[in-house]
């Protein structure tokens, strides 16, 4: 059975059209850590960045593109592209985020994204070559 989402309510005393609300994307509520904080950034790839290398987050992470495109892979999933109102999310924790980078080579690619990590740990952990090595298996296959 799937839940009926509500996103603005009735307002009979409202002067001005309601709001346009477009529901981008919905997730199952996914772990979060004990005692998290809850960041949002803003982030900004210039032309042709390649963004960080593999990584991981204490916590599952929710985003949406604002501008350009986005070459976005995670462990056990192809790559692919995220593009300007799109919305993605990592669960975080194990799995590696192997990409995050701008799809253009013209355009900077922006990005916002909100993040449930753990209290006084890095927003993100660098993954080793000894470790991506050792799970190459997990990675799905690419083009």
């Amino acid at each position: 059975m799937k839940a009926e989402h509500v996103h603005h309510l009735d307002n009979p005393n409202a002067t001005t059209p309601p709001p346009a609300i477009d529901l981008v994307a919905s997730v199952p509520a996914p772990p979060v850590p004990d005692d998290a904080e809850v960041m949002t950034i803003l982030v900004t790839l210039p032309p042709g960045s390649e963004g960080n290398p593999p990584h991981r987050h204490t916590g599952p992470a929710f985003g949406y593109l604002i501008k350009g495109e986005m070459l976005f892979e995670l462990e056990g999933e192809p790559e692919r592209v995220i593009k300007a109102g799109e919305a993605f999310w990592e669960p975080g924790g194990d799995v590696i985020h192997y990409q995050d980078a701008n799809n253009l080579s013209d355009e900077e690619t922006t990005f916002v994204v909100t993040m449930f990590g753990v209290r006084g740990q890095p927003m993100l952990i660098p993954v080793s070559e000894e470790e991506l090595e050792a799970r190459r298996d997990r990675r799905a296959p690419r083009p």
